[in-house]
């Protein structure tokens, strides 16, 4: 299949491809439901529009944000969101997904402080409110870099992972290891309360080390096998995390709900059924989160962006050519969460993965909460492209078409190089310089 470029002339035009390709995508008449309140637990937020989850390979060499860091965070703020959901966080050091990743500590923790208050304070000078601020709470496993070089530490063997990232059984972390892993989320969770945040989150999704568990079919032990094993660190960190809410921070988590690996190498599909999602298990491990443990609210996304771009972010063109039209990943994406939305109604949810829609995007995640797919909608790399997107819908009704991600993937070649990421398209004066050097140290290899 050749790379599919984004050339729809108006909204109509979209919605006939997808007729087309036999896809459903939500789309509203106006973006008037992003602009209603959103309630969870005893919060409110002023609307229904957030920032995903977005690295920026920009942290001080001690996890501290850097001036490049709170300049994104700030620019989000001013924008207009009613919620950031803060990028990766690591918990430990050698989990840091590269030595510029940010990561929180009680050495560091005046510099976070600091840092949440200005974001803040940018917020309710400009709009009127502060944004909902969520720290992601993660361990990288196999994508552990904490030195600048692969230190991968992972759950089981991975074939489809280990294509591009080896590793070897030397690599894969013990039981005891895993264990002492949970006391950290909720030493996170009590740093993320004194630094500033409202919530915390404890991640997984996207490859990562939480998320890796939950398809460990083949591990054997305490952390395998069966449902309940393969979600413990998940839940048992929760549950730590738990220890340090109150009424005014929250204990949540960002799910991976299908890997798009067949089993026994992804979650979110059955045996038997090839790389088909199934969301049997998802809507288990949801349900639990919210009957057993009290989320009120989860963000829920799919794919890894290492391996299976493609069902994370849809994209024009990247490193691989997908065997399926960039509306599908799409429709994946929603209609998965909203069958979990269905299944789990009661749970306040966040979807993710509109950006590749451009400027019907806004379209977009107004009619998944419409017809009951999600209650809130995430950008992730439009956030990057362009920060006042809910700004410029609260005022105007609709974003900025000339202002929109379109899908090229540079951000992602930035974050995987390791380097300052951002939009080199739209921010071109800042993030430009970076990308050519990627590109330098690319010819070189």
């Amino acid at each position: 299949m050749k790379h599919e470029k984004f050339t729809y002339r108006d909204l109509d035009q979209l919605k006939e491809k997808a007729e087309q390709l036999g896809v459903h995508l939500p789309f509203a008449a106006d973006t008037s439901i992003l602009r209603k309140s959103l309630s969870f637990g005893m919060v409110t937020v002023p609307n229904r529009m957030g920032v995903a989850p977005m690295e920026g390979a920009d942290a001080l060499p001690d996890g501290s944000p850097s001036k490049l860091t709170t300049r994104r965070y700030v620019r989000e703020s001013v924008g207009g969101s009613g919620l950031i959901w803060f990028e990766a966080i690591s918990i430990v050091p050698e989990g840091r997904s590269s030595a510029h990743q940010l990561m929180l500590t009680r050495d560091n923790l005046d510099h976070y402080k600091r840092f949440t208050e200005e974001i803040k304070e940018a917020g309710q000078k400009e709009n009127g409110f502060a944004p909902y601020l969520v720290m992601q709470a993660n361990h990288s496993g196999r994508y552990s870099n904490p030195q600048g070089r692969p230190a991968p530490l992972i759950a089981y063997r991975h074939p489809e992972y280990e294509k591009l990232r080896p590793a070897d059984d030397s690599c894969i972390v013990s039981d005891d290891y895993l264990k002492s892993l949970e006391e950290k989320f909720g030493e996170a969770a009590m740093l993320a309360r004194e630094a500033g945040f409202d919530a915390v989150d404890i991640k997984s999704c996207h490859g990562y080390l939480l998320a890796e568990l939950t398809s460990a079919y083949n591990r054997t032990g305490r952390y395998g096998g069966s449902f309940e094993n393969r979600t413990r660190l998940l839940r048992n960190g929760i549950a730590a995390a738990k220890n340090y809410e109150n009424d005014r921070f929250l204990v949540t988590a960002r799910i991976g709900i299908f890997d798009g690996f067949a089993y026994p190498y992804g979650f979110g599909v059955k045996e038997g059924n090839g790389e088909v999602p199934d969301m049997e298990e998802p809507i288990r491990l949801v349900r639990s989160l919210y009957e057993n443990y009290g989320l009120p609210m989860i963000n829920l996304t799919m794919g890894n962006p290492y391996v299976s771009t493609h069902v994370t972010r849809p994209y024009d063109f990247g490193k691989y050519v997908p065997d399926e039209h960039p509306l599908f990943g799409t429709a994946r994406l929603i209609n998965g969460i909203g069958a979990v939305k269905k299944a789990v109604p009661n749970m306040v949810i966040s979807a993710s993965g509109p950006s590749y829609l451009r400027q019907y995007s806004d379209l977009f995640a107004a009619g998944a909460i419409e017809e009951g797919l999600c209650d809130q909608m995430l950008f992730g790399r439009m956030s990057f492209a362009n920060p006042e997107f809910p700004k410029q819908i609260m005022e105007t009704g609709r974003m900025d078409p000339k202002k929109t991600c379109v899908a090229c993937g540079k951000c992602g070649d930035l974050i995987r190089a390791g380097k300052p990421t951002g939009c080199v398209v739209r921010d071109t004066a800042l993030y430009l310089k970076y990308y050519r050097e990627y590109l330098e140290e690319t010819k070189e290899k």
